[in-house]
Parts: C-alpha cells; structure tokens; sequence
C-alpha cells in the first residue's frame, strides 16, 4: 500500500472553496490595484482621486472589499491547512515535516515576490503565522474555533480603546497617517526610478506596514482567523452544506448586517482612528463570513455551482494567480514596463481589474483543462509531499 501523502485528488476537492478562493483572488486584486497604480499608503484617497466616478469607486472599494477579502483568504487557508493534516493523518503519515515544508517554501516565494516585485505580498506573514499555527492544530473544532474569535476580538478592542483614548488627547494634525512627501516619493522612484531605485522603494514600503511596532496588530488581525477557518473545517460545516444550511444562512445574514453597520461608521459619523480601525478590524472579517457563506447556501450541490464556476477557475490556482496579478500590474505601472505609476485613478483601475480578472478566468480554464494544478501550485505541492505529482491531463 502506498503510504506516501499524495495531492487532494479532484474528486475530493469540495468546489465552493474554490470559488470562494477565486472570489477572494478578485476581492485582493480590487485593493491591491490601489497601491499597485498610486501611493495608497500615504495618500488621503478622497482628496488624491477628486471625481465623482473615482470616489464613487473607491467608497465601494472602502465598504464592500477593503479588509474583507484577505480574511476570507486567511480564514481558507486555515481550513486547508486542517484538511491536509486530516489526509496525512489518514495514511498515518506526520504532518510537522510536510508542513514546514509548505510554509518554508511560501515563505521563500513571499520574500521574492516583496522584494523583487511588489510590496504589499502577503504570503510572508501566512507562512510565519502557518508555522505559529502548528501549536495550535491538535485543538478541538469547537476550541480552534473560539480561541480563534477570542484572539480576534480582545486584542482588537484593545486597540479600539487605545485608539479612542488617542484621538481624546492627542491633536487631529499629529494623529494624520498621510504623508505628501512620502507619496511623491513613491511616484518619482515608481514612475522613473532603475530597477534598484524601485527595489529599494519596495522595501522601504515593505518595512514600513511589517515592522516589529505593527506585528501585534497583524499577529491579531491575521492568524485568529487561521483558527476560524480551521475550526470550521475540523467542524466540518462545508462538507454538508444542505444539513447546515438553515444554521449558516443565519451566521451569514447577521455577519452581513453587522459587517455592514462596521463598514459604513465613517460614513455616517465624524471619522477618527478609532472609527476607521473598527471599520476595517470588525467589518472587513464580518463581510468576508457572509460572503463564504453566501456561496455556500447559493450552492444547490457542489456539482451545479451555476454562474459562480468561473470563480472556481481562478480558485484552482489562486497562488499562481495572485503572483500573475503582481507581475502584470507592476509592469504596466512601473518605469521598467509601461510606465503609467500615478496616472491611473481609482475608477479606471477598478476596470482595468475587471479586464485583468476575466483574462485570468478565460487563461485558468484553459489550463485547468489540460493540467491537473497551476505552475506555482505544482511546484508548491511537489516539495511539500516530496513527490512530483502528476501534471498534464490525457487526451
């Protein structure tokens, strides 16, 4: 018998989480376009993009996709991360090695894609959170699940407090996150700069969000969620959908109400730091649980996904295709490819997404049809099973 851990078969793949991970892939992508085209870390967006069309774009960017997608993200990757050690378990094999091979890799193709490609990677912290994750993965669903809620929520509402009793004593023109000089920096090294100019902006923009003086937020607003998603794995609420639909379509319409109520606080009172972090730490995660879970109760069976199979495409590779993302976009906006850094506005590189993500639909089905994974996830899968695992589909 082997005995060897072998890739997740296609008949075991449950397709929702596809989708979801090509709905995530789309939502990323929507956000990331901001940074990729303008100085988004230090800009104030509503007096950087002036028209109508721009703040009509970016305001639907701010409520309905900015923080919600890489939850979805994370909160998947913990469920996948319990699904691979429930199959190693099955063939009585140990899930540590393979595991810190997985997360060794990603964390190698992290620095890479920081360092040398964009700055706003985020496979640099799953890996290091991925490894911090085996300390927990042992635990019960029911446990995983709520130390996973438990460390989202008290260490953010700390920070909350902290935040409000911030804005009481401190001055509002010392507590401003943008910095004018800042993004014209950016736009010189981005729009004109050599390779090794961008590469250093790169890493300073890198520094500048993962720094040792931002790890506790990311450690709180991150890798909780690994343990969400694991719980919910471990729980096995997917694999049934139509025996818990009753129960997920109510965690899914009130997650959406209350993600919603988060989401539009700057909207409807006086903005602050306060506001604007329970806006994105609350409300980002809130709407990525009624997003997962809207796919899953509109799922009549994971054999008719209907419109939403497209998504799946996309999910099938979604490492490859947030690198390819990455990779395209630097090159039409930095000086070492077209070279329109700080010419596109929100509303037109919110099309250019649209334009991108159905290019990668029609690319990803292709590809699907004649391989089994997508070039980064082959290679991935092969050093984490230490087995090449079959790639080209016949006929």
């Amino acid at each position: 018998m082997d005995r060897q851990v072998s890739p997740v078969l296609e008949k075991d793949r449950i397709i929702s989480l596809d989708i979801m991970r090509g709905f995530a892939i789309l939502g990323i992508f929507l956000v990331n376009m901001l940074s990729f085209h303008s100085p988004y870390l230090y800009i104030d967006p509503f007096e950087w993009w002036d028209s109508p069309a721009d703040k009509g774009a970016f305001a639907f960017i701010d409520i309905f996709v900015q923080a919600s997608f890489y939850p979805l993200f994370s909160m998947l990757f913990g469920y996948g991360l319990v699904i691979l050690r429930e199959r190693a378990m099955a063939k009585g094999l140990g899930f540590g090695g393979m595991a810190a091979r997985r997360f060794s890799l990603l964390l190698l193709i992290g620095i890479i894609h920081a360092f040398l490609i964009w700055h706003g990677d985020i496979l640099i912290n799953y890996a290091i959170f991925g490894f911090v994750f085996l300390l927990f993965v042992k635990m019960s669903g029911k446990n995983m699940l709520l130390t996973g809620i438990l460390l989202y929520i008290i260490p953010n509402l700390l920070f909350v407090l902290l935040l409000f009793a911030t804005v009481l004593f401190v001055p509002p023109e010392e507590l401003s996150i943008y910095d004018k000089e800042a993004a014209l920096a950016s736009l010189q090294a981005y729009q004109n700069g050599s390779f090794s100019e961008i590469t250093s902006q790169r890493i300073q923009d890198w520094s500048g969000v993962n720094n040792l003086a931002s790890l506790p937020i990311m450690l709180a607003s991150i890798f909780p969620l690994f343990l969400i998603g694991g719980g919910a794995a471990k729980l096995r609420w997917l694999e049934e959908p139509e025996k818990n639909r009753a129960f997920l379509m109510k965690i899914m319409l009130v997650s959406f109400a209350a993600g919603l109520f988060f989401k539009l606080l700057p909207y409807i009172t006086e903005s602050n730091l306060g506001l604007d972090y329970m806006q994105d730490i609350f409300g980002g995660p809130l709407l990525a649980i009624a997003y997962g879970l809207g796919i899953v109760v509109m799922m009549k069976n994971s054999q008719r996904p209907g419109f939403l199979l497209p998504l799946s495409y996309v999910g099938k590779l979604s490492l490859s295709n947030y690198l390819f993302q990455s990779i395209i976009s630097t090159f039409i906006f930095y000086s070492y490819g077209l070279g329109f850094y700080g010419k596109v506005s929100a509303f037109w590189g919110t099309l250019l997404v649209m334009f991108i993500f159905a290019f990668q639909v029609i690319i990803s089905r292709f590809w699907i049809a004649r391989y089994y994974y997508g070039p980064v996830e082959w290679l991935w899968r092969s050093f984490t099973y230490l087995k090449i695992p079959n790639q080209k589909r016949k006929g």
